[in-house]
């Protein structure tokens, strides 16, 4: 109990000096930068392992954000100083996660565990989740950041026919290769954490190795699901006024691609649930 007391007033007092430095630097404007305190409370709280990861993800994602502002407000729709998200777009990157990291604190009383099926499948699957859920985010953000920026032509991934950069579900090769960095780091994060936190018999233990792998394939996948959710589902269109590519029709915008079910929110959403689901499952076959 002492040490769970300790944990969450470690996870209050950096999630809040984390929250104010977002606000300051233009990472979160006001009200993301309150939902991002309630997520990073919650799964530091939960176990240090899992609070890694979600800093893992949201550094090297606002650093990426920041990285050739110039050229990126020349070519994305609603281009912000700092790459400045809102608590819909922390949620749509969180949430699940957080609801899974909820149940496996409750179910093993905040003890940090290891996957392994032969101990427990439900807390294996519950795990597989987490980490499949935050290699897809930072997968598909270092994808769409780094391709934004790179000087390689992108495709539509459904036709591999050339277009403009900020169209939905275009991809370049630059990206790619970025959503499976991406995963690695946040599998290189896991094991790391893990070895300092995890109690787990040492073949165990050496076993979570493989998520390395595991999230990097994450990673990718999650970043391909998104870019086929983006060019069936959301609508593409060039406008003549702005000479961008933007996301809702209108009398000066030709249509490029996608029709207008989804909305960027919602693309990132399914994308992370069937990449936390897949790599749930990975794992239960793998562990």
């Amino acid at each position: 109990m002492e040490g769970l007391l300790i944990r969450f007033f470690v996870a209050v007092l950096l999630s809040s000096l984390i929250a104010m430095r977002a606000f300051k630097h233009q990472s979160l404007d006001r009200s993301g930068a309150f939902a991002g305190f309630l997520v990073m409370v919650i799964h530091i709280a939960s176990g240090y392992r899992f609070g890694a990861m979600i800093l893992v993800f949201f550094f090297t994602s606002s650093k990426l954000t920041k990285i050739g502002q110039e050229k990126k407000r020349s070519v994305e729709e609603d281009f912000k100083d700092g790459g400045q998200r809102n608590w819909i777009q922390v949620l749509c990157n969180s949430v699940i996660a957080t609801v899974l990291v909820l149940v496996l604190s409750t179910t093993t009383g905040g003890k940090d565990r290891c996957l392994d099926t032969k101990e427990s499948t439900f807390i294996t699957g519950l795990i597989g989740g987490i980490i499949g859920h935050y290699a897809c985010c930072n997968g598909d953000t270092w994808s769409s950041e780094i391709g934004m920026l790179s000087d390689g032509q992108p495709r539509l991934i459904t036709t591999f026919k050339a277009v403009r950069k900020g169209t939905n579900g275009a991809v370049t090769i630059e990206g790619l290769l970025a959503a499976v960095a991406a995963g690695f780091v946040i599998g290189v994060t896991f094991f790391i954490a893990g070895l300092l936190t995890a109690d787990c018999a040492s073949d165990v233990a050496w076993r979570q190795l493989l998520v390395i792998p595991i999230a990097a394939a994450a990673g990718l996948s999650g970043s391909l699901i998104d870019s086929l959710l983006g060019a069936t589902l959301q609508f593409s269109g060039y406008c003549s006024l702005r000479k961008k590519v933007v996301s809702r029709r209108g009398p000066t915008v030709k249509r490029i691609s996608g029709m207008s079910i989804l909305d960027n929110n919602a693309v990132n959403a399914v994308s992370i649930l069937l990449t936390t689901l897949l790599t749930s499952i990975v794992c239960l076959y793998t562990f």
